[in-house]
């Protein structure tokens, strides 16, 4: 029997409570399993390193930053880094724009690769040096090699920023035109040279 001294009016309110509170309970369970669907649908869809970019297709941003101070390369010193000397240097030609730090373990990883890389005549090779310390810097091309024509230290990571970096290593694939025509991110494999940056170099070097 309903207690005499409840009112319709109390039992409604109790009633809208607990939907409330039913409510906000749910909230993290469904945001859980949104974000769960969307990194099944990552996995699965393909490349996680092929993430499209706003600036696929654009301009290269507005940027100019200092050379590594000391680096050398056939006993000359290596220049920094513009939008404007990120211009592939002729026709045919592409720019590969790696950004890149001594602290990080994949840019290690995929050193060779880039200096593999660098031994395609269509291929200028510039780097950025991303919130690094300018020895350590140094001390990991000493040790690696320097396969960059230019690098620029981009010490507080603005530059980066204006590139759409996630973190490093990142790979770009400028064009004549001065276009970003692909973005790689994470660590350059062997895979993805034969593939899709062999097909973006291709790509981007035509006419």
């Amino acid at each position: 029997m309903r207690d005499p001294t409840t009112t319709d009016g109390a039992i409604a309110a109790d009633a809208a409570s607990l939907r409330r509170r039913r409510i906000l309970l749910a909230v993290p369970l469904v945001l859980f399993l949104a974000l769960a669907a969307l990194f099944v649908v990552r996995l699965f869809a393909g490349d996680p390193a092929q993430i499209p970019s706003a600036l696929i297709g654009r301009p290269v941003p507005q940027f100019s930053l200092p050379p590594l101070e000391g680096l050398l390369r056939d006993g000359q010193p290596v220049p920094g880094l513009t939008h404007e000397s990120v211009l592939p240097p002729g026709p045919n030609a592409v720019t590969v724009v790696n950004i890149w730090a001594s602290w990080c373990v994949p840019c290690r990883q995929e050193h060779p690769l880039l200096a593999s890389l660098a031994q395609d005549p269509r291929v200028k090779l510039v780097g950025i040096n991303y919130k690094d310390n300018p020895e350590n810097a140094r001390r990991f091309l000493g040790a690696l090699g320097n396969p960059f024509a230019a690098v620029g230290v981009d010490a507080a990571g603005r530059a980066s920023i204006d590139w759409g970096v996630y973190g490093v290593p990142e790979t770009f694939i400028v064009s004549r035109d001065g276009r970003i025509r692909h973005k790689h991110i994470g660590p350059l494999t062997p895979e993805a040279l034969q593939t899709s940056i062999k097909a973006a170099i291709d790509k981007a070097a035509q006419p």
